[in-house]
């Protein structure tokens, strides 16, 4: 199915109960094409060795429906943190999500990028997460995932909000091979890319490409966003019902650097709201709804 399909498309699944028995069961329910989960606690920093039985139920499922899969590693990660023990615990908690993602045959681990805290400098965090990085990076293997940076909503401090930060950030890990992109379009839009306006979106991959150089995006996270373009709010909303709109996923849809790199939502709604975003999706990347800007979502 996936492998069929420019852009698969899916959601973030939930895997209490189990990787297989729990998280593929509801990616089929809400039609997905792809999916994304926590291998840990999003919100701790434990890092609990996982099933061995369920791993490779979870593998052999994806593999069989042809269902691209993603780890999305825990939010509290700050390779950049001026506390050592935040940054020394950030490496456990990403080398921890790389290792699983190996073992269930996720394709990459998305991390957010990180914050400059403790007022020190960008360049200060960025040599830091030089150091801590460039290791973690060489232990991967060349058939296993990427590590795939996610740029923030441009809360706080942060390292990476607007594509052009990714210049810097890349640069410091020597562009390494196994370092790609995850693009949030709420994100995005939240930290002043005007995905709403017409060419917003194709505006946006031009730069990213530019930036971060061919092939380095290696996944979208799809989401509408409940707050206004560069109001630095990380606030999702189901896809065509918020700000961005539904024409700029279209619009992204058709851009050559997307093509064959997956779209995972991360709206609101549950089962209900998730099938109908990957539903809108779908349509959108069939030239279907709604098929040109300024129509009603």
């Amino acid at each position: 199915m996936a492998g069929r399909v420019r852009n698969p498309i899916g959601g973030h699944v939930p895997v209490a109960g189990g990787l297989a028995a729990v998280g593929v069961r509801y990616a089929r329910s809400v039609g997905a094409e792809a999916l994304q989960v926590f291998v840990a606690n999003p919100r701790g920093w434990a890092t609990p060795p996982g099933d061995p039985a369920q791993d490779e139920r979870f593998a052999a499922a994806c593999a069989a429906d042809g269902l691209p899969a993603y780890v999305h590693a825990p939010y509290l990660i700050n390779l950049g943190s001026h506390n050592e023990a935040t940054a020394e615990r950030s490496v456990v908690s990403l080398r921890h999500s790389l290792r699983r993602a190996g073992a269930i045959g996720a394709g990459g681990v998305v991390v957010h990028t990180g914050s400059a805290t403790g007022g020190r400098s960008r360049e200060t965090a960025l040599a830091q997460i030089r150091r801590l990085l460039l290791p973690l990076l060489d232990e991967l293997p060349d058939a296993g995932p990427r590590l795939l940076l996610e740029p923030t909503a441009g809360q706080g401090f942060s390292l990476c909000s607007l594509a052009a930060d990714l210049g810097p950030y890349l640069a410091a890990v020597d562009h390494h091979p196994r370092v790609g992109i995850c693009l949030d379009t709420c994100h995005a839009f939240a930290a002043g890319h005007d995905l709403a306006a017409p060419g917003g979106a194709t505006a946006l991959l031009d730069e990213l490409a530019r930036v971060a150089g061919p092939g380095r995006l290696g996944l979208i996270h799809a989401n509408d966003s409940k707050a206004g373009v560069g109001s630095r709010l990380d606030r999702h909303e189901n896809i065509g019902a918020g700000a961005i709109g539904a024409a700029a996923f279209a619009e992204l849809l058709g851009h050559p650097s997307t093509a064959g790199v997956p779209l995972v939502i991360e709206t609101p709604g549950g089962p209900a709201g998730h099938t109908a975003d990957i539903a809108r999706l779908i349509g959108l990347r069939e030239g279907g709804w709604p098929p040109e800007r300024g129509q009603p979502a």
